[in-house]
């Protein structure tokens, strides 16, 4: 009798049983294999999802200053007579859809004081305070003529002026012109509003220090 014939049917049986163990070991453990596959895979791909994407772009910006010899506290109440501060309601109008009643409260102004900022009293920190104001200054209705072609325009509107008393007490208005900073974003019809506004804004400064 040869030996397949010794073996009992209990050791069959129990061969039997550890080769299913075997391949059921096998299988699970290429199941978790394959789950960690798919985790990794995933996670990899949120990441390259999230990653933000960069770009840089060099820019030339024109930088204008414009100096007098009046008195800092006649510039500011010059400034202030011409350039009104922004009436709410025109950018309620405009959220509202409605472009003429914004037109109609504009009143021709081109124009507005958004907001002023006292940048010469931080100075009192280091015991120095100075004179000088931050004005955002510009116009919604003006702004919303950009950003329906180009939304980014709207990271310069309002304008910013800055206006301060130097050593010598005289008033200095300092901003970057208008049409340089919408230029960057290569839509004529962009440019063409910045042209308007560094007429506008021009303007205005000048008759305040005049």
């Amino acid at each position: 009798m040869n030996d397949a014939s010794n073996i009992s049917l209990p050791a069959l049986i129990g061969n039997g049983r550890a080769k299913a163990r075997h391949a059921g070991r096998t299988s699970r453990t290429l199941l978790t294999l394959a789950a960690c596959s798919l985790i990794l895979l995933f996670a990899g791909m949120e990441r390259s999802m999230a990653d933000p994407s960069l770009t840089r772009q060099v820019v030339q910006v024109e930088h204008i200053k414009i100096e007098t010899t009046k008195k800092f506290a006649d510039v500011v109440a010059a400034l202030e007579r011409n350039v009104p501060q922004l009436d709410p309601a025109i950018a309620e109008a405009l959220a509202h859809g409605d472009e003429q009643k914004a037109t109609e409260m504009e009143r021709g102004q081109p124009l507005f004081i958004f907001l002023k900022r006292d940048h010469g009293a931080l100075l009192q920190v280091v015991g120095r305070p100075r004179k000088a104001l931050q004005y955002e200054i510009g116009n919604p209705h003006t702004a919303s003529k950009m950003t329906r072609h180009r939304l980014p325009a709207g990271l310069y509107a309002p304008l910013r002026v800055f206006l301060y008393e130097d050593e010598q007490g005289r008033a200095i208005f300092e901003y970057d012109k208008p049409s340089s900073l919408f230029g960057q974003f290569g839509e004529e019809q962009v440019s063409a509003v910045g042209r308007g506004l560094d007429e506008a804004l021009e303007r205005a400064l000048r008759r305040a220090a005049e």
